[in-house]
């Protein structure tokens, strides 16, 4: 594994622990922590969702932290509230791990840029 990977990971485990201290529940994986994006950025609190409009969440969220590098943008609301995205440049083609590794380093961005959350230092960490 190489360093930035060893960090990312390091990373990505303190803010599942940040979230847990914060909602007392820990995601089980990154897709927890894309539905909590998503019903973040729905804005209307916590309700019950319904299989479809959890996937809806999901993709909302991952729109948003890939917006962050371009590949999407938000063209606006529908008549219900719901964000509704556009794709502006397309994907590299990844397999999952690398897929996986760069929604994790975008999620991180997300709460770095929308709660003002960082990482700790290298050296912080035991």
């Amino acid at each position: 594994m190489f360093k930035r990977d060893l960090e990312l990971e390091k990373n990505w485990q303190f803010l599942l622990q940040e979230i847990d201290r914060m909602l007392r529940q820990k995601p089980k994986d990154l897709n927890g922590v894309l539905f909590l994006i998503g019903v973040q950025e729905l804005g209307k609190g916590h309700q019950l969702f319904t299989k479809e409009q959890k996937q809806d969440l999901m993709h909302i969220a991952i729109c948003k932290v890939l917006s962050y590098s371009g590949y999407y943008t938000l063209e606006g609301l529908d008549k219900d509230g719901w964000p509704h995205w556009r794709m502006i440049k397309s994907l590299p083609r990844f397999d999952l791990l690398e897929q996986e590794k760069l929604l994790k380093m975008h999620v991180l961005e997300y709460f770095e840029k929308e709660f003002e959350w960082t990482p700790p230092h290298e050296n912080s960490i035991s």
